[in-house]
């Protein structure tokens, strides 16, 4: 028989219980920052309960077919150069999608703060963040959008207190960190994006972990 020691055994337990720490941190830090923009506990961990499952569904919004020209080794590229035989082409079919849980949900409550903080607070915040997001967003090929983390939300939280004066500072970071990311590093990015990449395109694709929903997450807590 072969006995653990303590030590090995409660490094084990702490393993098995790190998932669970994580959960009550996140569910603890949403609520913090939901609380800021007007709802209960309750309704925080309703809302995170949404983000998680709405992540897996993406609803389709359009789709784009282009043609693109493949080129299979060098003979058949020289030759195309040199004496005009035209390259054989494929369609490459796109679809853009918004993910419910990191898209959607984000962007319905960062609209619902037009209707309990200024609305030109909030416009002011987005367009200075969607500059922001634009020129620090950068298009990978394969991946997709790239950008620091917490530039958006460091850039809405800062401009939302010198445009607010620290007045209802937290839901206008939030409501203009939301669109202004979606604005200024999705959409404005999204035309390069699709010429790109083929298959599905989600706005917020990567739910509770994307961009947009982090950055009105951060932008709350930082206010």
């Amino acid at each position: 028989m072969i006995y653990l020691p303590v030590t090995a055994l409660l490094f084990v337990l702490l393993l098995l219980s790190l998932p669970f720490l994580w959960l009550a941190i996140a569910l603890d830090a949403v609520q913090v920052a939901v609380a800021k923009l007007g709802f209960s506990p309750t309704a925080a961990s309703v809302l995170l309960l949404l983000v998680i499952l709405g992540s897996t569904i993406n609803i389709p919004l359009y789709e784009r077919v282009s043609t693109v020209a493949i080129v299979p080794d060098f003979e058949e590229l020289w030759l195309s150069r040199f004496w005009g035989i035209p390259l054989r082409k494929i369609e490459q079919k796109t679809i853009v999608a918004l993910n419910v849980g990191g898209g959607l949900i984000p962007t319905v409550l960062a609209l619902y703060q037009f209707t309990r903080v200024s609305p030109l607070a909030i416009l002011l915040v987005t367009a200075i963040v969607a500059a922001v997001s634009y020129y620090s967003a950068q298009v990978v090929p394969g991946i997709g959008i790239q950008m620091n983390t917490l530039v958006a939300p460091l850039t809405a939280a800062m401009t939302a207190i010198l445009i607010s004066g620290g007045v209802a500072a937290a839901p206008i970071a939030f409501a203009g960190g939301v669109l202004g990311t979606l604005i200024g590093a999705d959409l404005l990015h999204l035309r390069e994006i699709e010429r790109m990449s083929a298959g599905v395109l989600s706005i917020g694709g990567a739910g509770v972990f994307d961009g947009i929903a982090l950055c009105g997450l951060f932008a709350l807590l930082l206010t």
